[in-house]
């Protein structure tokens, strides 16, 4: 198999923002982080530049260490890498078989081992990364490790990469806490060039509607066990990515907006032969841009602050998980970029709603793909000024290399250009519409803020008439409680439930996507309810308003702590206002409740907790990225 490996021509240097055509709104973000990550973006690149400058690895180390380095390569590729001064790869992977989404990982080191030989390059496995399945632990003691598991990655990745004798890297990695967590442990090699390769989503099953009905049906007892695990077993069934677009399909959009992937690779089945042709790619691309070719792309140039404003828009304009208000303050942070839910709150007020993909939809990502999918979107906001367009990717002709579709022709693997002019209707505008034409003509993000904190909430699968809620507030400490309470049918009226001690301090930050049921079912019956919480919901947060990732968060005092059954909670999705409706005197008042030890102690020890104690403690706000790492 032959490509065209895209890799890199001139482009505008990453320190410049403006495109005269740009929307305003876009270029005065971009403008504003620029400003406010000045220091930290110039010490970032000056590291990335002292790196950059010394003699390659094998060069450099001590005879001991290149022999432990390369023992265990085949004769050839010791003499190619050492005496030939062969380019030199790195593979890490999250490879697991427990991952729908990664099994098909297992054989990508023998492929791409063969494609780097065909290149004349070498590659190892550098290392391996935890990747655990939030589906699987859902609703468990499990989950509790799941945001923290992010920042383990991270650093898994640096201990990969720390043996140092290392030209580029290929990353792979698919699903939700696993794409961010190889990001920001490459962007702590940014000297080095880096590709990332996904595997693609699994086929279509039940569709993502049917299989919310039976869990709601489930939350009331009108179906069983039998029936509810026949339907979510025809719903994951098969290798690949769920298909829904929760925040595993939502890394994979803005691995594509940023310029990180072959282009086109987002949302290929695993199984299809493209898949394989661009897999093999992938190794061409990263070998174009490594130092002292024309292409060259370290991944710290090329994740500047408008790729990250380009990231940003494409969550937005694709109605994208909220879990990447939290994630992708952590990967900017990485590369000494500033940014807040400010930033987000502004360019959502700009930037239209182009795809309607479940939860925001009907549609799974098989039909987002088939609809135009990541090239589409792409090239409807570059069209329409809302992205920076002349940016630095790993692929030739920057950006403009994302809005053409790969396909195999032959023995060749080749990129189209997609039918028509921007603008024009995609195959499906159920799906996906042009931004003269959208869904929305605002971005599916919101940010709250007032009395009880800042918050986030994802509007855009929220009806209309439920944008505002105001109603007496029942407070749960766990997700438990409020589930018991569900079953014993005292939630039948309007309530907003404040479920808090849920934040990165508290017990990690778990997803409250079981949470989603039994409040979907309560709406349904034509109660007004809401959910406030410091914890996050899944990247499959659907059509209950829910005010998420409340900071500060209540177990360090925040204001969730002061809330008591019965106090007016608004949330107005509208005008972006979270408070609780009481006198200033009477709340100032308040003393912060606590949890309890037995509370705390519950959160604290088994399945592993212990060993994230130190996290809990070093975890800034959800607004500051989760991060464990400053």
């Amino acid at each position: 198999m032959t490509s065209d490996a895209p890799g890199s021509s001139n482009v505008t240097p990453p320190s410049s923002v403006e495109p005269s055509r740009l929307h305003p709104t876009v270029k005065a973000v971009t403008e504003r982080i620029v400003r406010r990550s000045a220091a930290t973006r110039s010490a970032y690149l000056a590291l990335c530049e002292r790196m950059a400058t010394r003699a390659r690895g094998a060069d450099r180390m001590g005879c001991a260490n290149v022999a432990h380095a390369f023992a265990a390569l085949p004769g050839a590729d010791k003499f190619r890498v050492v005496s030939e001064k062969a380019p030199h790869l790195a593979v890490v992977t999250a490879y697991n078989d427990m991952l729908s989404a990664h099994q098909p990982y297992e054989g990508y080191p023998a492929l791409l081992r063969e494609a780097t030989r065909a290149a004349g390059a070498t590659l190892q496995v550098a290392g391996g990364v935890p990747a655990m399945c939030d589906g699987v632990t859902q609703g468990e003691p499990g989950m509790e490790l799941s945001l923290f598991s992010r920042d383990t990655i991270a650093r898994a990745t640096a201990v990969a990469l720390s043996h140092d004798v290392f030209d580029g890297m290929l990353l792979l990695g698919v699903c939700d806490k696993i794409v961010p967590g190889l990001l920001i442990g490459a962007l702590h090699f940014g000297h080095l060039p880096a590709v990332f390769v996904p595997a693609g989503p699994m086929s279509s099953g039940l569709s993502n509607t049917e299989k919310a009905k039976v869990r709601e049906q489930a939350a009331q007892g009108l179906v069983g066990r039998e029936e509810l695990l026949k339907a979510e077993s025809a719903a994951y069934h098969g290798p690949g990515t769920c298909t829904f677009y929760g925040t595993a399909n939502s890394n994979q959009m803005l691995l594509e907006a940023m310029g990180l992937h072959v282009p086109g690779a987002a949302f290929v089945h695993p199984h299809d032969g493209l898949r394989q042709a661009l897999t093999q790619a992938a190794v061409g691309t990263v070998l174009a841009a490594r130092a002292g070719q024309t292409g060259h792309a370290p991944i710290g140039r090329v994740v500047d602050e408008r790729c990250i404003v380009n990231a940003m828009v494409a969550l937005l304009a694709t109605g994208g998980s909220t879990n990447h208000l939290i994630h992708w303050v952590a990967v900017a942070r990485s590369a000494g970029i500033l940014i807040d839910w400010s930033d987000f709150d502004e360019l959502s007020a700009a930037v239209p709603l182009l795809a309607r993909v479940y939860p925001n939809g009907a549609a799974d990502v098989n039909q987002f793909q088939a609809a135009g999918g990541p090239a589409y979107v792409i090239r409807e906001l570059v069209a329409a000024g809302l992205m920076h367009g002349d940016v630095l990717t790993v692929a030739r002709e920057g950006l403009h290399a994302y809005t053409r579709v790969p396909v195999v022709q032959g023995a060749s693997l080749t990129w189209n250009a997609l039918p028509g002019p921007a603008g024009e209707p995609s195959p499906d505008p159920s799906v996906l519409r042009p931004a003269r034409d959208p869904h929305a003509f605002t971005g599916g993000l919101k940010l709250l803020s007032g009395r009880l904190g800042r918050a986030v909430i994802k509007v855009s699968a929220v009806p209309e008439d439920r944008h505002l809620v105001e109603a007496p507030a029942i407070v749960f400490d766990s997700q438990e409680a409020l589930q018991k309470a569900f079953k014993a049918g005292e939630l039948e009226r309007d309530f907003v439930a404040v479920v808090r001690f849920q934040g990165p301090q508290a017990n990690g930050m778990p997803e409250l996507h079981k949470l989603t049921p039994p409040l979907a079912v309560l709406q349904g019956k034509g109660f007004r309810v809401a959910l406030v919480t410091d914890g996050r919901m899944s990247g499959a947060s659907g059509k209950v308003p829910a005010a998420i990732h409340v900071s500060p968060e209540a177990v360090a005092g925040g204001p969730l702590a002061k809330v008591r059954t019965g106090d007016v909670i608004r949330l107005d999705a509208r005008s972006g206002v979270l408070d609780v409706m009481l006198d200033e005197a009477q709340w100032q008042s308040r003393e912060a409740q606590r949890p309890t030890a037995s509370q705390r102690e519950s959160h604290e020890t088994g399945m592993g907790r212990e060993l994230f104690a130190g996290l809990r403690r070093l975890v800034r706000s959800a607004e500051e990225g989760a991060v464990t790492w400053l």
